[in-house]
């Protein structure tokens, strides 16, 4: 038989005992509350998320299937005094991605917009691939603004994952670079950045609108139902005291006398002394905002306001109206002007300065020292006025104060006390040294003296409103302080006016005008030393004498043409606009009608809008009540029918005859213009658009041509005017 093994039964330690009953029950008890304590973490935790931190967590989810998208508000239009559009806005569509929705399909997005751009797909593929500064795709970027409709069209067909498209508007400039600086422009967000659109962004740019969009399990994106669309609002429109017609044609006239004078810089500030309203403010080098691809950044800056310099002689309105405000002399008090230079003792060390006229003189009244532009008279004179009244005098004119006009960048210039004064501040100063001014607080200190002694405060935009035209600020004129007297102003005018007829300022005559003015030519301080050569040319003047209406100033930069003397410098140009102002408004002439010449009661005076550019001239007749045909293309009008001054009926159609309409293409040959009836320096500037030479016999109105008007001949050939001065009167009545 096999031998059975007796298994030995298990030992136990004396030391361990048999688990017990209520020892199971523990362990159990334990593991119970290991699971309850795991439920309660959880639940505390769930309550944490669904309740606590409910808002913080939707706001995760939200980000993750919601999108806000911005519905950008439409700029508001800017407008002349006429209602004329200067900047308006116009619509485009904007392409833009979700590049976490784009996810794989980015190089085919990239490849289709790299296709119609004409850019590296990599452009495309660096702006889909953008994250945040987390490290997670971003939920928004731009691929393409402003996009023209045709290309817009074709891709918007291609239905491309995640790509979003947006309308925007961009702004839309009217006339290009006039009141270009003035006006300013926007980036590609409409905010505005220089000029009056930088000044009054906070009511141009509206306030933007939104859209929230949610996204299915798909990826596509559709307008919420639980938010609603909040419409953006559209931005207030400003309304100008600038005439489109005065701006077109001082920009023109200041552009031609910049190129003829060989001048570094030109700029011009016209307004109305009545009122402050600035009609016209002009920038040479300016600036295109429709077309900022290429722009200097000193175009950019309107000088009118920002730029000092100092003013020479047409700062004598201070010396002159402190001597006649404090009754000092008379227009026939006379001086003894040193033959043309005066030694002035500097100190007891017997040093002497010398103080210089550009034209010997022996004994001047104090009315022909104003004319002639003398230094050393208005030298002699200061001692008499002394430091403080000369002070005031200047101060009360507005220097070395901010005018307070509607424009960005504006300095007070600079204006030293009495006690900071040299031993030469006194006399030089009465002639135009040793002060810092702006070009607008010399138009306004002029304009005192034209509205009888009472100074305005200039202003360029005349309200504020919106779409519905409802008015929400307007401006109104505001009298600043009464500078001088009406007695003062009286005899200030007739000096100004003797400046034109017979002084310093007879290249800007008009017969049949009454101009007052005053001419100014100062060195200008090159690296802290006066420059030899460099110069600053101006004049400023109002007309009609009798009832100012306008007060322009005309100031040229470095003129290198031969001469740099304001007199023949901005002289001619001022002439130049007020020629065409007095021709496009007929407003300014005193001269007398016969009866039988009187128009109908009814009857629109046709205004003369030759030389301007169609489109002006077109709003320019609109405004007129006149209705416009063209003839031909080209951007200039270069004769109109019928002529300016007859008299039509309300709705009547004016013709109106381009640049290039008398190019004869089969030879070459060109069509001769008439130009009988214009004042010599407008027939100059209508035969140069051709390249005619011109030979002139004579000065005033052109009244024959040779060759005749409507004769073919070569390009280049000369044209032969006859002027006779006499038919001036007759020619400004329009």
């Amino acid at each position: 038989m096999p031998e059975i093994k007796k298994i030995p039964a298990q030992q136990v330690s004396p030391t361990q005992q048999p688990e017990t009953p209520q020892q199971s029950r523990g362990r159990f008890f334990t593991l119970k509350l290991g699971f309850a304590l795991f439920f309660v973490v959880i639940g505390g935790r769930l309550i944490q998320i669904q309740i606590l931190d409910a808002a913080k967590y939707q706001t995760i989810a939200r980000k993750q299937y919601e999108q806000t998208f911005v519905l950008p508000a439409v700029r508001g239009n800017i407008y002349d005094r006429s209602n004329n559009v200067l900047a308006s806005n116009s619509m485009f569509v904007s392409f833009g991605a979700d590049p976490k929705v784009v996810g794989d399909h980015a190089n085919d997005i990239a490849g289709q917009f790299s296709t119609a751009f004409g850019k590296p797909r990599s452009f495309y593929l660096g702006k889909l691939h953008s994250v945040t500064s987390s490290g997670s795709p971003k939920r928004f970027v731009w691929l393409e603004r402003r996009v023209p409709t045709e290309i817009a069209t074709r891709i918007e067909s291609y239905k491309l994952v995640g790509v979003i498209v947006v309308d925007e508007a961009k702004r839309l400039y009217h006339y290009d670079d006039v009141a270009g600086t003035l006006i300013g422009f926007t980036d590609v967000d409409s905010k505005g950045i220089s000029g009056l659109e930088f000044e009054f962004d906070e009511y141009l740019r509206g306030k933007n609108g939104s859209v929230i969009m949610q996204r299915d399990g798909l990826g596509r994106a559709r307008p919420s139902v639980d938010y609603p669309r909040i419409e953006p609002l559209i931005g207030h429109n400003l309304v100008l005291t600038i005439d489109l017609a005065y701006q077109s044609i001082v920009e023109e006239e200041l552009k031609r006398g910049v190129a003829l004078n060989k001048a570094s810089a030109g700029l011009a500030v016209m307004l109305n002394p009545k009122t402050g309203e600035i009609l016209a403010l002009a920038n040479i080098p300016g600036l295109n905002p429709n077309n900022l691809v290429s722009y200097d950044v000193d175009a950019a800056r309107n000088r009118v306001v920002t730029d000092v310099f100092e003013p020479g002689s047409v700062f004598k309105v201070v010396t002159a109206s402190a001597a006649y405000e404090n009754g000092l002399v008379t227009p026939e008090k006379k001086f003894y002007a040193e033959r043309g230079e005066y030694k002035v003792v500097l100190s007891t060390k017997r040093k002497f300065r010398s103080i210089k006229d550009t034209h010997p003189y022996e004994w001047l009244t104090f009315q022909e020292a104003i004319e002639f532009s003398s230094n050393i008279v208005m030298a002699k004179v200061s001692p008499m006025i002394g430091p403080e009244r000369l002070y005031v005098q200047a101060r009360n004119f507005g220097f070395g104060i901010p005018s307070g006009v509607e424009l960005p960048g504006e300095v007070r210039g600079k204006l030293k006390k009495p006690s900071e004064w040299s031993g030469t501040t006194l006399q030089t100063m009465a002639y135009g040294y040793e002060v810092a001014v702006t070009p607008m607080q010399i138009v306004c200190a002029y304009a005192a003296v034209a509205n009888k002694g009472i100074l305005m405060k200039p202003f360029i935009v005349s309200r504020i409103q919106d779409n519905s035209g409802e008015a929400l600020l307007e401006e109104k004129p505001q009298m600043i302080r009464r500078v001088i007297s009406e007695q003062t102003a009286a005899l200030l005018t007739q000096a100004f006016e003797g400046v034109v007829e017979r002084g310093t300022a007879k290249e800007s005559r008009i017969q049949g005008v009454r101009i007052a003015g005053k001419t100014g030519t100062s060195k200008k301080v090159i690296e802290g030393r006066y420059g030899a050569g460099s110069y600053t040319g101006s004049f400023v003047g109002f007309f009609p004498v009798e009832d100012p209406q306008v007060v322009c100033l005309v100031m040229l930069d470095n003129p290198r043409g031969g001469s740099y003397y304001g007199g023949s410098t901005s002289g001619p140009v001022f002439r130049a606009i007020a020629e065409r102002i007095i021709n496009t408004t007929g407003r300014f002439t005193k001269a007398p009608q016969p009866k039988d010449q009187l128009p109908p009661k009814n009857g629109i005076s046709v205004p003369d809008v030759r030389t301007l550019q169609v489109l002006i001239a077109s709003r320019l007749l609109e405004s007129h009540g006149l209705k416009s045909q063209t003839i031909g293309t080209g951007d200039i009008v270069v004769r109109q029918v019928p002529e300016p001054g007859k008299h039509l009926e309300k709705d009547d159609v004016i013709q109106l005859v381009l640049n290039d309409t008398g190019v004869d293409v089969s030879n070459g040959r060109l069509v001769v213009p008439d130009v009988r009836g214009m004042s010599l320096r407008r027939a100059i500037n209508r035969l140069i658009v051709d390249d005619f030479d011109i030979k002139v016999r004579g000065s005033g109105v052109v009244v024959n041509q040779v060759p005749a008007a409507g004769q073919k001949i070569q390009a280049g050939a000369t044209i032969r005017l006859t002027c006779d001065p006499k038919t001036i009167v007759s020619a400004v009545l329009y």
